[in-house]
């Protein structure tokens, strides 16, 4: 019986380039043609977003497209991942206002080069797993809260209301919506309203389409043909540069280096979270493997020279990197193609960039936020268990009224309490001892593999999972999972099962789940799992399992 282990032995194989890979695997003019379109169906997306993104930071545009250029080539050419695409991203916005606000950009700039070197460490020492430990609804409550977040501050913009100072939280901000409300710009409404109407209708009959840069040209040929007196790029920051500056530093001191130290923590911490879930998902569309690690290094890396460049945090996007999937990107190729594109386009299209409107941006990013959000599997948590439940929305009620940093840190204590309770129950009341550990054995006809999952199923465990389909050369065609001495899952657990299931629906292979206790076969049926196995997907013993899963293999 194979066991779950720890960390990993250090190996200089952990921080090798998927660049290197590809490129040692061979690299012809096939891949270099299917990569350039990638890159640029890419770029083309990451244009608006970018600039949108860096405004709802509290700078100026020109920043973000920055970002997208310098870390957005390093993280594809040193990370990982086959498919990373990174760049500014929603995760940041919230943290990266705060700090402006507060220390200034140069306050920005170091927290992002302490973040970075962070994020380096963090690689070396091997880090890359345990980041994947964060439970399943602390990451969808703070991601949810910042979406929240995100679309309250987009409101002024879009309706053209005038505030008589800076929101300085979420309640000041719907606070001064309500008392600005008559200084509602119909013109700039129409802008934003057409805009979002272009996006969501091309969302619905051609998503393949690049339908944010679409929406916001609509907007802007509006405001050209109508002649419409809305903001816009031009008129608020005065238009986008067409080169990249010259690198530089800020003035540091000790005593900035400790302010900002918690600020910088926030951002390495949410770099390297969403970056790895980025490529997660990366693996889960493609079938591959990212090195956790090796990713974090890139990260690191990518966002010091983000900082040095004039540029704001950058980590994984994870909708820019499932566009470049389906685009057919072969090799990380694709990802720094799409920073030169970014870069072409900046040179020939600065002067028309400075006619894009401010309630176009605010629409696209009204947009991002909606699907940031999560809301499905917000309400698909929302039937977790109870313990899960309050976690979730701690975490997304601390976010949006104190401070994401609290947040986090809240909902991951709070997490690892509820976890050592749910153990003490778990092991009183199924009498399973001391026992919590999880392994798995193999013994079953040619086609079928069986695994058994010892101890209770929670998210310190979760990620190991996935991890069996890495393991297999060949995928069966038929995985039987004993579960009888699983007493207790959370939603973790059930989430990283639902992503194994659908892992081996892509591989062309079957689930079926035996002795499933009552605990974790009621969380499943609540929360859809069940009924995705389908009528022969759970068995009440092994004989039965065996039984249909040699009906399934048999010619």
């Amino acid at each position: 019986m194979a066991k779950f282990e720890g960390l990993p032995a250090f190996s200089f194989n952990m921080f090798m380039p998927k660049l290197v890979t590809c490129l040692r695997e061979g690299y012809g003019p096939a891949r270099f043609r299917a990569d350039a379109m990638a890159g640029l169906t890419v770029a083309v997306v990451a244009l608006p977003l970018a600039m949108a993104f860096a405004i709802a930071s509290g700078t100026t545009p020109d920043r973000g497209l920055f970002t997208a250029v310098v870390a957005g080539f390093l993280i594809s050419a040193l990370g990982g991942s086959r498919h990373q695409i990174g760049g500014p991203t929603g995760a940041f916005v919230v943290v990266v206002f705060g700090i402006i606000q507060q220390h200034g950009y140069d306050g920005l700039v170091i927290a992002t080069l302490m973040a970075g070197v962070m994020l380096v460490a963090g690689g070396l020492l091997g880090l890359g797993a345990v980041i994947k430990y964060v439970p399943y609804p602390v990451v969808t409550g703070f991601t949810a809260g910042i979406a929240a977040i995100i679309f309250s501050t987009q409101v002024k913009d879009f309706f053209g209301l005038a505030f008589p100072h800076t929101p300085a939280n979420f309640l000041d901000t719907w606070r001064l919506v309500g008392e600005s409300i008559a200084t509602i710009r119909l013109p700039t409404v129409a802008v934003g309203a057409l805009t979002l109407a272009v996006i969501l209708v091309l969302r619905r009959f051609r998503p393949t389409w690049p339908i944010m840069l679409i929406g916001v040209v609509v907007g802007a040929l509006l405001v050209w043909l109508a002649n419409f007196p809305v903001e816009t790029i031009g008129s608020r920051f005065g238009g986008i540069p067409r080169s990249l500056p010259a690198p530089s530093l800020p003035e540091v001191s000790l005593k900035r280096l400790i302010d900002l130290a918690p600020s910088a923590f926030t951002i390495a911490f949410l770099a390297g979270i969403e970056s790895l879930l980025s490529a997660v998902i990366a693996d889960g569309m493609t079938g591959r493997r990212h090195r956790s690690n090796g990713e974090l290094v890139a990260q690191g890396v990518a966002n010091i020279a983000s900082g040095i460049f004039g540029g704001i945090p950058a980590t994984g996007a994870i909708a820019r990197t499932a566009t470049n999937v389906r685009a057919g990107a072969q090799t990380p190729v694709a990802g720094m193609l799409h920073a030169v594109f970014l870069f072409g386009f900046m040179w020939l299209l600065a002067p028309l960039a400075a006619m894009i409107p401010l309630a176009s941006l605010a629409a696209v990013l009204m947009v991002v936020a909606w699907f940031m959000s999560e809301a499905k599997g917000f309400r698909h948590l929302m039937r977790a268990p109870r313990s899960d439940r309050l976690v979730l929305l701690l975490t997304f009620g601390l976010t949006i009224l104190v401070d994401i940093t609290v947040a986090i840190g809240v909902g991951v204590v709070l997490a690892s309490l509820l976890f050592m309770r749910r153990m003490a129950q778990a092991t009183h009341i199924e009498g399973d001892g001391d026992q919590a550990d999880a392994g798995f054995e193999t013994a079953a006809p040619p086609g079928v593999v069986m695994y058994r999952i010892d101890g209770p199923f929670f998210f310190g465990v979760a990620a190991h999972l996935n991890e069996i389909l890495d393991r297999i050369g060949s995928p069966p065609k038929v995985f039987v999972l004993r579960l009888g001495h699983v007493p207790f899952i959370d939603a973790s657990g059930a989430h990283a099962l639902e992503e194994f299931i659908n892992r081996c629906r892509l591989r062309g292979a079957q689930v079926i789940l035996t002795h499933v206790q009552s605990q974790p076969l009621n969380v499943l049926k609540a929360m859809g799992i069940a009924g995705q196995l389908g009528p022969d997907g759970i068995a009440d013993t092994v004989e039965v399992a065996l039984a249909t899963a040699q009906r399934l293999v048999s010619p």
